[in-house]
């Protein structure tokens, strides 16, 4: 990560609507306070649970049941309110997962306005937790989130749609960053495309001695000593942790379970660039070094010259499960067929 001069910002802030206890298709959802957080949202089934905190517009943790959850929270940013600067307030900001607009060129460091430092909009929809940003001062966009939880399995979805309301024609990708604890290794398939030396891309200083290819799939762990990032074209990453593993795919299609009228609103979609952004990267891997001990699992839908009137949206599946052997690459090969 870069860090850069900072334009201060007002944070924003709009209460939860639809804050009441909710229960349906097996998933409940209810107002609960969290680290510190009253605004905190939890929603749970048999097997798992999630927590989201709009007032720092984020999807602070996922976990199995009667266990800790695998997202990093930050320890010295726990129950605080959103600062005009949360990454240079503290190394990795608050963590979980969250949305910037990819590419990171068109804004360079910190994230930019209301994708990374206002509270967003709550409400309990049907039984999904939407968020919704205010307009970007920079892009004029509006950011929507639309957080699921399956109701019979350890799986949750966002959809993320950027909804362009003014301002000139800009290339664009929704890019997801989901900030996760200190894992063994993080996996994802080797690339068979030739851009992609030994099926990966060092984006961000990664050494090969660093990067282990093997019985296809691209794996590196977190060092303290340095940061480091690779992608490639790939879809699927894993993290396998040490009693937890998460699988996050990203898709470009809608569940059928959206609500037809969302999907009539989405429908002016913008059209493909013939040359993807970033390098052409579907899935990145970034590992933060020194005391903050998190990694990232990004992820990026795809690139398109977004105009006014249009959106552009992407779907992360989050699939989690206990691990079940003592082999990090035996364990990635059962969520990467």
């Amino acid at each position: 990560m870069h860090r850069r001069h900072f334009i201060k910002l007002a944070t924003v802030f709009a209460p939860l609507a639809g804050c009441v206890s909710k229960i349906g298709s097996g998933v409940r959802i209810r107002g609960e306070p969290y680290q510190g957080w009253s605004d905190a949202i939890r929603m749970e089934n048999h097997l798992c649970w999630v927590v989201i905190v709009p007032s720092i517009g984020r999807v602070m943790q996922f976990g199995l049941k009667d266990r800790p959850g695998v997202f990093w929270e930050n320890p010295q940013m726990l129950g605080k309110s959103m600062p005009l600067d949360p990454w240079g307030t503290a190394v990795g900001s608050f963590g979980g997962d969250k949305t910037w607009p990819a590419p990171q060129s068109a804004w360079n460091w910190p994230p930019p306005d209301v994708f990374d430092r206002v509270g967003l909009a709550a409400k309990i929809e049907e039984n999904s937790v939407v968020m919704t940003s205010p307009v970007s001062p920079l892009f004029g966009i509006v950011t929507e989130r639309r957080i699921r939880l399956a109701p019979n399995a350890a799986r949750m979805s966002i959809d993320t749609i950027y909804h362009k309301l003014s301002g000139d024609p800009m290339p664009m990708a929704v890019w997801v960053i989901t900030q996760l604890k200190d894992p063994d290794r993080v996996f994802f398939m080797a690339s068979e495309n030739p851009a992609f030396v030994d099926g990966w891309s060092a984006q961000w200083k990664a050494p090969p001695d660093k990067v282990r290819v093997k019985d296809g799939l691209v794996s590196m762990r977190r060092e303290p000593q340095g940061s480091y990032k690779i992608g490639n074209d790939s879809k699927k990453i894993v993290w396998v942790g040490t009693k937890d593993v998460l699988k996050i795919e990203v898709s470009t299609e809608f569940p059928d379970t959206i609500p037809r009228g969302i999907k009539r609103r989405l429908t002016n979609q913008a059209a493909p660039l013939a040359k993807p952004l970033d390098e052409g990267c579907r899935v990145e891997l970034y590992t933060n070094g020194g005391e903050a001990d998190y990694v990232e699992l990004e992820t990026l839908g795809p690139s398109a010259l977004l105009k006014s009137g249009e959106t552009l949206r992407a779907t992360n599946t989050y699939l989690l499960g206990s691990r079940t052997s003592a082999d990090a690459q035996v364990e990635a090969l059962h969520y990467l067929p």
